[in-house]
């Protein structure tokens, strides 16, 4: 992922009903496969968890955007609904119109306190933890939001914002500020922002 403009954006989903299913059961997927114990407790932490709830509200939503006006008049007031349930009882607030492609884990089972901007894109297998913000900065050309690549970890208390590409495989870390590009397979943590520790395997002294 080396520019802004990837190809991520066009391999994403597009809002068709099966499309939009098959996205929806690789999250919900990911989340039980997350979870340890039998076939039932799974089951029921899965039923319970917030990100399943805030997945299932967003991709719903998503995939209103793609339908005609007639469907969309009948079914926006229940996605409003939802959304504002899922902002109220879990502090998980996740645009419609963001990009997120399948198999999304969003605070697994903890309270959120998520944010994430509807310009966003987000790739295949991320994983966002409980306190993390993804949101625009800068001014004129320069203003953007994050493109994430597949398989991102996000730990808790992140933030990522700002006209930057994170690469596939990047793990940051708790607490860390993250404004600028992260190479593939690297791994950041707060130093105060942001500091790549590893790259590519190589472990590194600075950013």
């Amino acid at each position: 992922m080396g520019a802004y403009d990837t190809d991520l954006v066009r391999a994403l989903p597009a809002r068709s009903g099966g499309l939009a299913r098959s996205a929806w059961l690789a999250d919900i997927r990911r989340l039980y496969e997350s979870f340890d114990g039998g076939r039932a407790r799974r089951i029921a932490l899965t039923l319970k968890a917030p990100g399943a709830h805030a997945v299932t509200a967003f991709r719903f939503g998503h995939w209103l955007l793609g339908q005609p006006r007639l469907v969309r008049l009948v079914l926006d007031p229940v996605y409003h609904v939802l959304d504002i349930l899922v902002h109220v009882l879990w502090g998980i607030e996740i645009s419609r119109h963001a990009k997120v492609a399948p198999g999304l884990i969003i605070g697994g089972s903890h309270f959120g306190g998520i944010t994430v901007s509807g310009a966003a894109v987000i790739g295949r297998d991320c994983t966002i933890s409980q306190n993390v913000t993804i949101g625009m900065s800068g001014e004129g050309d320069r203003a953007g939001v994050p493109v994430i690549g597949d398989c991102a970890y996000i730990a808790p208390g992140a933030r990522v914002f700002g006209k930057i590409v994170i690469g596939d495989n990047v793990k940051i870390g708790a607490n860390a500020v993250v404004y600028k590009d992260i190479p593939d397979r690297a791994i950041v943590v707060l130093d105060p922002g942001f500091r790549i520790v590893s790259y590519k395997g190589n472990r590194l002294g600075a950013a």
